[in-house]
């Protein structure tokens, strides 16, 4: 890097070389904060010679290196600082057009945060699906978008999952795999039942029967039964659904919900006895019609 009477500039290639095996030398002695001193010094000699080729930290997160440096950077407690100099690193991979490496950079940042801040995990994913759907890699796209849903689930923070569930949701349609649209649809129900939002697990079922082949699957039949049971605050009913295969070998996160999903006020649906002897002695008179009428909206509406 030094600079003389016969050397006008620096030779931040060669600078760059140097410190990379310095890098690499440090590491292997378990030296790790000089390692990444190192790194950066031969990042910023890369971004001074316009070769972005291993851009900030992320030369150490190739595949061999990956899991000893995320190890060495948990018991180093800098998790947060490796991750925001991968995402520098993505922004400069997009800039060098290589937005593939740069979300995939983003994807092992997710990973590696994921344990210690899902919601910055989340973001990281939303970002590397951004990129896989800009460059048309749709299925690459929704693999980060199930991780951040997944994750949104896991953290309780469901106005955010049903949004990412439906963006998954609306891709898989686009590209015609209607099976798994019927899954997502399920997922979303359970969702906004857990928000409270009958109306909202009611529309995403409706709008469904748009999807070719879902009106009469088994998984809207079941889907019917589960809001049919939520309606009329029937616990049993919606707990049978809940535990039928279908809901109970979903990811992890979604079969939880259904197991936990309780009925506000719900219990035992109870016919009522008036309506058993009228039942047993035929027809009903017009009086009685009429009272049976009022004992059945006794109880509201709902």
């Amino acid at each position: 890097l030094k600079t003389g009477f016969l050397k006008w500039k620096p030779d931040y290639d060669s600078a760059a070389t140097e410190y990379g095996k310095a890098a690499v030398a440090f590491k292997n002695a378990k030296q790790f904060d000089q390692a990444r001193e190192a790194c950066l010094r031969e990042a910023e000699a890369h971004e001074n010679n316009k070769a972005y080729l291993f851009i900030n930290c992320y030369s150490f997160f190739q595949e061999a290196d990956y899991v000893p440096l995320t190890i060495a950077l948990q018991e180093m407690q800098r998790l947060p600082e490796a991750v925001q100099l991968i995402e520098k690193a993505s922004m400069m991979y997009l800039e060098n057009g290589t937005p593939d490496t740069a979300a995939i950079a983003l994807e092992r940042a997710g990973k590696l945060i994921e344990n210690v801040s899902p919601e910055k995990a989340v973001q990281l994913y939303q970002q590397a699906a951004s990129v896989f759907e800009n460059e048309e890699r749709l299925r690459q796209a929704l693999e980060m978008l199930g991780k951040a849903s997944r994750l949104l689930v896991r953290g309780r923070r469901l106005d955010e999952a049903a949004l990412s569930l439906q963006k998954e949701k609306s891709i898989y349609k686009e590209i015609e795999n209607y099976p798994t649209c019927y899954k997502k649809t399920i997922a979303q129900v359970l969702v906004h039942l857990h928000r409270n939002d009958y109306v909202a697990a009611e529309r995403c079922v409706r709008e469904s029967y748009s999807i070719p082949g879902f009106n009469g699957s088994e998984d809207c039949a079941a889907l019917e039964q589960l809001l049919e049971g939520y309606d009329q605050q029937d616990q049993d009913q919606v707990s049978e659904v809940c535990n039928l295969p279908l809901f109970k070998y979903m990811d992890n996160d979604y079969a939880k919900l259904g197991l936990t999903l309780v009925v506000p006020g719900g219990g035992i649906k109870k016919k009522s006895p008036n309506a058993a002897q009228d039942k047993a002695r035929g027809p009903a008179t017009v009086g009685s019609h009429a009272d049976e009428e009022e004992d059945e909206y006794s109880g509201g509406l709902c």
